[in-house]
């Protein structure tokens, strides 16, 4: 049986320890970009105007971060002594998670937008997508910080549980652009809310990105 190439296989090296160091780095700092956004949610149904702009404002400045982190770990790579396969890889993977500050950021400039108050049902499904991807982002958080603890079950169980709130995430998209259609909306609040639907089920859509590539060296790994 040919040999399954395992590109995470010289962690004792320290070129490699640095890059999974700074990609808990860098999963830590998206964290917190969504736990920011989740702040503006809440600020933004419970009508604080004030602290919808600061929880913005922290989602902007964490996204940054992110990128800072982003910027030097694929300088690591272009610069360190690592195979066209394996660099080529862990690119995709740097790049993969960045887009999750990226699109965070991108429904938090929505939401900035919206000013109208929202009915309901409309409320409990923008909170209800907001949980789902704070869900996600500690759950990709703990695939990689049990993947570079080499507790490979560990990751592949936190990576499916991942996935799970990807199809949730999917469900409650349908569920949210329906009470949006029907709601009696100003124009521009309704193209705005249908946005931070397609924003809010692509946050997850990305961090599924990232799990999928996490169990791809889970799995090699073994």
């Amino acid at each position: 049986m040919k040999e399954m190439r395992n590109i995470l296989g010289w962690l004792g090296m320290a070129e490699e320890q640095s890059i999974l160091q700074d990609a808990q780095k860098h999963v830590e700092e998206i964290y917190k970009t969504v736990h920011y956004f989740s702040d503006a949610v809440k600020a933004f149904l419970s009508q604080d105007f004030n602290a919808k702009a600061v929880a913005i404002e922290n989602v902007g400045k964490s996204e940054h971060e992110a990128d800072i982190l982003r910027s030097k770990m694929i300088r690591e790579l272009s610069e360190g002594v690592f195979l066209p396969p394996d660099r080529e890889d862990l690119m995709h993977f740097v790049q993969t998670l960045d887009k999750i500050a990226d699109w965070t950021n991108g429904a938090a400039r929505l939401l900035g937008f919206i000013e109208q108050k929202m009915p309901e049902n409309i409320s409990r499904n923008i909170s209800s997508a907001t949980e789902i991807i704070v869900n996600s982002i500690v759950m990709l958080r703990e695939a990689i910080h049990s993947l570079a603890k080499n507790d490979i079950k560990k990751a592949l169980s936190c990576c499916e549980e991942v996935d799970k709130f990807e199809h949730e995430a999917d469900d409650q998209k349908k569920v949210l652009i329906g009470e949006i259609i029907h709601a009696k909306l100003e124009p521009v609040s309704l193209l705005l809310c249908y946005q931070l639907a397609e924003y809010l089920e692509g946050v997850t859509d990305k961090i599924e990105d990232a799990a999928d590539f996490v169990k791809v060296i889970a799995i090699k790994s073994k």
